[in-house]
């Protein structure tokens, strides 16, 4: 099972999380999270507002206000707890940001070189950035002209999914974190997101990823290996793409029930998810 601890099959973990427990503001979130994530999976982890799946993404990436208390992740065998979030970076890890930030003159073309050049260790030379920014940027169905405004400044809720999912495709990590990336999405941007990524996973076969949500749509999408939801900070049931089945059917309610939780219990505040 790839949520138990150590190898499968001689296999190595990508993602190894043991206990691990996240505070903010000095109130526990997430209290006590066990996940293992091989090389090339997908794994979705679903759940109400509230039941600390975001706040588990946001200190897997090292954001200073989600202080871990306790347990451990290894990304390839290394403890990244103790990184900055530009060196979890380098190793691999990216997070794509449920409400991308706009950063006033930065563009976003010069914004990706210089990332690029940070996680890969080596810069990619003007003709050939161009060549491969202009080929992702289509594929995303973005105009060019976004190359040159400033980043996530005056795009619509759409264009910042699709500008972080661009992100994804240039700097090509071990294993991207997803952060909800079809809230606040129509039909048509759900799919061209999820295109978007199920493109760079084929170009990459060993990159894993790790999707945030709280609807199946996505998942008719970008396929999961496993799913698991998340209540009270804590991950209670995890099974296969039939999970997700369940809960488009069922709702939350029925494993709140087995948990002898109300509606409200369980959940987290100080705006974490």
């Amino acid at each position: 099972m790839s949520t138990s601890n150590g190898t499968s099959n001689g296999r190595v973990p990508l993602l190894l999380i043991k206990d691990l427990h996240v505070g903010v503001e000095g109130k526990e979130i997430v209290r006590g999270i066990d996940l293992t994530i091989y090389p090339g999976e997908v794994h979705a982890i679903m759940g109400e507002n509230g039941s600390g799946k975001s706040s588990t993404a946001n200190a897997l990436m090292g954001h200073p206000k989600y202080r871990v208390t306790q347990g451990e992740a290894l990304l390839d065998g290394e403890d990244i707890l103790g990184l900055t979030p530009d060196a979890r970076a380098r190793a691999g890890l990216f997070l794509s940001f449920q409400n991308p930030l706009a950063i006033p003159g930065v563009g976003t073309g010069n914004f990706l070189r210089a990332a690029v050049k940070a996680v890969r260790g080596e810069a990619l030379n003007a003709v050939a950035f161009r060549k491969e920014l202009g080929s992702e940027m289509e594929a995303l169905r973005m105009d060019p002209s976004f190359a040159t405004r400033s980043l996530n400044e005056g795009f619509s809720g759409g264009e910042k999914k699709r500008a972080e999912t661009l992100q994804l495709a240039m700097l090509k990590p071990k294993l991207a974190i997803l952060d909800e990336p079809d809230s606040g999405l129509d039909i048509d941007a759900v799919r061209i997101v999820s295109e978007g990524v199920n493109r760079v996973r084929e170009g990459n076969a060993h990159m894993s990823v790790l999707l945030i949500t709280h609807y199946k749509r996505i998942l008719n999408y970008v396929k999961p290996d496993y799913v698991h939801v998340m209540v009270g900070g804590r991950i209670v049931e995890s099974g296969g793409p039939e999970l997700a089945d369940r809960l488009e059917v069922e709702g939350y309610g029925p494993i709140r029930e087995r948990l002898g939780l109300g509606v409200e219990d369980g959940k987290v505040t100080n705006g974490s998810r």
